[in-house]
């Protein structure tokens, strides 16, 4: 299964989109990510949720899962059969109601605001972290 990361904008710090790829780059024997840059929530919008797969929209109201409850999220989808998971991460301007209710879910990293481009990292490397958590490695420390 694929795990498809939509971000409006492109990373423009060498350092952040570095350090994405790192965690793109490790995951790929685990579960795939894939890191797609789109200009406006409307071209992602059109892209997310192509063959009815699950969309996740990143926003600090929703739910706040721990890394395991997520490595379980991605369990139950490939379990489903499920081929591709779309995670949108907006730009400075966040997400309206209309969209969070469009998702089939929300998740929030953290109750803090986070700079966008840094919930694109966060988000790799927990990805990343559910792949190794499902594949019994031991990156992930109880």
């Amino acid at each position: 299964m694929l795990l498809r990361v939509l971000a409006i904008g492109k990373l423009k710090d060498a350092r952040v989109a570095g350090l994405c790829d790192e965690y793109v780059v490790r995951s790929r024997p685990l579960v795939p990510i894939e890191r797609v840059e789109c200009k406006s929530q409307r071209e992602q919008w059109q892209r997310a949720g192509e063959g009815g797969c699950p969309v996740v929209l990143l926003d600090e109201r929703g739910l706040e899962p721990d890394t395991v409850a997520l490595a379980r999220w991605i369990e139950t989808w490939q379990s489903d059969g499920r081929r591709r998971v779309d995670f949108l991460v907006g730009d400075a301007d966040g997400y309206d109601d209309a969209a969070r209710t469009r998702a089939d879910r929300v998740l929030a990293l953290s109750r803090l605001t986070l700079p966008h481009r840094l919930a694109q990292l966060i988000l790799c490397e927990q990805l990343y972290r559910a792949g190794t958590i499902l594949a019994g490695h031991p990156y992930h420390h109880v």
